[in-house]
């Protein structure tokens, strides 16, 4: 009874913080959407990049994880760093783009695309419900892009092509071995932003300009409410089971809609709500389904393990 109190307690803790960190990252979002804006996306890229390796990397110095390390350069670590970088590119160049909500609608795609490269590159068994649940969450997509019609964002593909580059980054982080520490991980992912947002830069043409105070103002928040809801969704996903905290981070597309609405005026169309609903559903669902399949993994384990169990 203590240890199922225990486990309720811990998870209600990880659902609270893993519900700060989407409305962190719901802040950064607007923040780097006002300096992609007004800068060019890889000048703010490049320079949050950059600070962010700085934190982070003082952290993992103090916690004696090594940066300056060729597995860096190798194997999963690598794939990793690459995926954040070419992920980021495309996310915050849609995000100067296209509006708030629609992006992050579109984002909520991303664990459907895992379940499907897991199933495809790492041969985790997944049964037809899940994927017709897929199926049903690319649906959605389509919904919200609306192609061949007067609404059709175009710059939307670049959030879709994010989405499959952000599973590559997510199936990568499974492969990669235990022992390489999270903060080494995210110190070298944020040290990936800088030469991919200077290569942003150099495909636009573009040279860096001088900023303006607000504009550093909007590039420090942005910093800040990234490092904070990184930690939060870390301590979350430590803290509570996986299964039951995943689903919170739908919460990010509701805090992304009242700021998209507050700082500029968006006001989401029936064709984006019903998208969203549909890759919302299928992405619980899909939740649900492997809660479901583990419990029943586990219970055959307990019971395999007790009919072995020989008697005191």
């Amino acid at each position: 009874m203590t240890s199922q109190s225990s486990e309720d307690t811990d998870n209600t803790r990880a659902s609270l913080l893993m519900l700060g960190s989407m409305a962190a990252f719901a802040f950064e979002d607007v923040f780097l959407k006002r300096a992609a804006t007004a800068l060019h996306p890889g000048q703010v890229m490049a320079m949050v990049g950059l600070a962010g390796a700085l934190c982070f990397w003082a952290v993992a110095h103090a916690q004696g994880q090594p940066i300056l390390t060729r597995r860096a350069l190798t194997g999963a670590a690598l794939v990793r760093s690459l995926s954040e970088a070419g992920a980021s590119m495309l996310y915050i160049t849609a995000l100067s783009l296209i509006p708030l909500s629609v992006n992050a609608a579109l984002l909520q795609a991303s664990p459907l695309v895992v379940t499907m490269g897991a199933a495809l590159f790492l041969r985790e068994p997944v049964g037809w419900r899940r994927w017709s649940a897929i199926l049903i969450g690319f649906v959605g997509v389509l919904i919200i892009l609306r192609p061949g019609t007067e609404g059709f964002e175009v710059a939307g593909l670049l959030t879709v092509a994010c989405v499959f580059i952000l599973a590559a980054r997510d199936l990568s982080t499974r492969m990669m071995p235990s022992d390489i520490g999270t903060f080494q991980l995210t110190t070298w992912a944020y040290l990936a932003l800088v030469p991919a947002g200077l290569l942003l830069m150099g495909l636009g043409q573009t040279a860096p300009v001088p900023i303006a105070p607000g504009q550093w103002a909007d590039m420090f928040i942005a910093l800040v409410t990234g490092l904070v809801g990184y930690w939060a969704v870390t301590a979350a996903m430590r803290v509570g089971e996986v299964s039951f905290v995943a689903p919170f981070r739908y919460s990010r597309l509701v805090f992304s809609a009242l700021l998209a609405a507050l700082f500029f005026g968006e006001r989401p169309d029936i064709w984006m709500l019903a998208g969203a609903t549909l890759i919302i559903g299928s992405g619980l669902y899909t939740f649900a389904r492997e809660r479901h399949l583990r419990q029943q993994r586990n219970r055959r384990l307990r019971s395999a393990l007790s009919k072995h169990t020989l008697p005191r």
